[in-house]
């Protein structure tokens, strides 16, 4: 079964300057830059049916081009830090698609997400690092320029069941900005 989720790819002029943070921290497994993406909602393992039916789902949806701005590093996971990621601004737009696809996939009977929407460029996964080295560390790199790229399309990606996710397949795009009625047009 694939592993699917919808998000956002990164350009590479947003995925350079964030992969200059890679490096110098003992314990972080970095993400590659090509991999890099924001993501709207994780599936899960599903069958091949449930996936026709997310798609013929997302097909439908009508949104507008998404502005997506990169505020500064954040770590997950509190005392036990699991990944220093790269924030991204929650706007009303992108919490509102994002709540959209929420409604519905669990229309198909898929179970709730659990945790509060973060959208995020995951940069590292960590293993056994203190709070103290990523205190260290994110002082060191200093901030991170604000960041910002339109989103004109999301995607569905597919990824194996790995440490550290990818590699990630596109398996699907959705075209965003477009009316219905663009999407029948001849």
């Amino acid at each position: 079964m694939p592993r699917l989720f919808t998000g956002f790819e990164v350009p590479p002029e947003i995925a350079g300057p964030l992969s200059a943070v890679r490096g110098g921290l003992t314990g972080a497994r970095w993400i590659t830059p090509d991999h890099y993406h924001v993501t709207l909602r994780f599936f899960g393992d599903i069958d091949g049916a449930t996936a026709r039916d997310i798609d013929a789902m997302l097909v439908l949806l009508d949104k507008p081009s998404l502005r997506l701005t990169v505020t500064g590093l954040r770590i997950f996971g509190g005392e036990r830090p699991r990944a220093l990621v790269a924030e991204i601004e929650s706007t009303p737009d992108l919490l509102e698609m994002q709540a959209e696809q929420e409604r519905l996939v669990r229309r198909l009977g898929l179970p709730p997400e659990t945790r509060k929407y973060a959208p995020h460029i995951t940069l590292a996964r960590l293993r056994d690092v203190s709070a103290f080295q990523l205190a260290a560390f994110i002082s060191s790199v200093g901030p991170v320029p604000k960041l910002a790229f339109t989103a004109d399309r999301y995607v569905m990606f597919s990824s194996r069941d790995s440490v550290g996710g990818g590699p990630y397949i596109v398996e699907a795009d959705y075209p965003l900005g477009m009316g219905a009625d663009d999407l029948f047009a001849e």
